[in-house]
């Protein structure tokens, strides 16, 4: 058996995205992800998936050119390798993170969410090569399905007038009514059975109405409320007292850990994060001022899939609650959180996906929820199969594209329906 890499293959595309609505504005029509295949000396290949804005494709490429003749196995090199190369940071510097909405990035952070496609792709090698599923070689499952949330936003019925952009059958959802038929197709068609609401939207009496109608019409589910930082202490604190009957946990109601420790304080409803916690030396600060109850990791911009075990460990260490957060992903992704996730001992929050709103896929076949769950796969590496068509496909859509959506923007896709639109301050309520 020789695992020695011989090969490695990126592919940019872009994939249909609905007009999702956020604090920052909404999605493009079509969205940048990065395939990662790597392949060995015997043929064997394993892929990844990452955020495919050019500023991660420009670090991928003399990273993926450093792989050559070292062992899918030696995942902890492919640390070693990214030190190595280097970061524009004047393509990085005070910019927000429009893809996960997780604040400044960083040159670290940009690393890690490069690395992590790599580490995914050599661990679907090594799987398949030594005929294991990935949770095997992460120390094997502990749960034989992975529960996920329908991941509720408020929604636009298509695009505005004149933009190129894939039709969906979602429908709008702009009011309480909206976003409460929204849960229901989720429900029949995937059988969910918590909720998820990405706020900071509408002003938090709009948004505080909408869960209050999802209580009503799924009495007992799990709710959960994300404005992505958009709020004021205070506002946090009133939508928490609003709320605080009906609600899992609020999701990164204030910006930043100061802020998220003095609504901790004042609340009795537990706190989630995506955007305070996201690198290991961020946790000191937010787990000793009890400032968050619930980490939401994501592999991507963790670092992989075994820095996330290592995540979820320091969490249970200190007490503190671990699900998963997500971004626009494709089934590779899903397969990969699916995969970590089963090898989590204390997960008790279903995990986030936004995989029901991509209608278009890389993969064969593409991924299914049964029950709100997915099975955990025991077929050698993720268990799925890159389709060539597809992938091309998608290629072809990236290379045809003038340039306006290689680079997620969802600013600029507001602008297109409201030209005088500008990023809201924060706090925006």
């Amino acid at each position: 058996m020789n695992l020695t890499i011989t090969d490695v293959r990126l592919t940019p595309i872009l994939v249909a995205d609905p007009p999702l609505l956020n604090t920052q504005g909404v999605h493009q029509p079509y969205t940048p992800r990065l395939i990662v295949e790597v392949e060995t000396a015997d043929g064997v290949a394993g892929v990844g998936e990452t955020y495919g804005d050019t500023k991660y494709l420009e670090l991928a490429r003399p990273f993926a050119a450093k792989l050559a003749g070292r062992k899918v196995s030696d995942l902890n090199g492919l640390f070693t390798l990214a030190d190595q190369v280097a970061v524009d940071s004047s393509r990085i510097s005070g910019q927000v993170d429009v893809g996960g909405l997780r604040g400044v990035q960083t040159a670290d952070k940009l690393r890690l969410s490069v690395v992590s496609a790599f580490e995914v792709a050599c661990l679907d090698a090594l799987g398949k090569a030594l005929g294991l599923p990935v949770h095997e070689l992460l120390g094997g499952k502990v749960r034989d399905a992975v529960e996920y949330s329908a991941y509720l936003f408020y929604k636009w019925a298509s695009h505005p007038e004149g933009v190129a952009a894939e039709k969906d059958d979602w429908g709008a959802a702009v009011d309480p009514a909206g976003v409460v038929a929204q849960a229901r197709l989720f429900t029949e068609r995937y059988g969910f059975t918590s909720f998820k609401l990405k706020g900071g939207v509408f002003p938090p009496d709009e948004e505080i109405a909408a869960i209050r109608a999802l209580a009503e019409a799924f009495p007992g589910h799990p709710l959960r409320l994300d404005p992505n930082g958009a709020w004021s202490v205070a506002t946090s604190l009133e939508v928490a007292r609003e709320l605080g009957d009906v609600l899992e946990y609020l999701e990164d109601p204030a910006l930043g850990t100061p802020a998220m420790a003095e609504v901790s304080a004042g609340t009795t409803v537990p706190l989630a994060t995506n955007m305070c916690v996201t690198t290991f030396a961020e946790i000191e600060e937010a787990f000793t001022r009890d400032a968050v109850q619930v980490v939401l990791s994501d592999h991507h911009y963790w670092g992989g899939l075994r820095n996330t075990q290592q995540l979820a460990a320091i969490c249970r260490t200190f007490g503190v609650g671990i699900s998963m957060h997500s971004n626009t992903h494709l089934g590779i992704s899903l397969a990969a959180m699916t995969h970590v996730a089963s090898t989590v001992p204390d997960l008790h929050h279903a995990c986030d996906s936004h995989y029901p709103w991509q209608s278009e896929d890389v993969l064969t076949e593409r991924l299914e929820f049964e029950g709100g769950s997915v099975t955990v796969s025991d077929a050698p590496g993720l268990g799925v199969e890159l389709d060539r068509e597809k992938l091309a496909f998608l290629h072809r859509r990236w290379l045809d594209d003038d340039g306006s959506m290689r680079e997620r923007d969802d600013a600029a896709a507001m602008r297109v329906a409201e030209p005088g639109w500008v990023t809201p301050a924060v706090p925006r309520w």
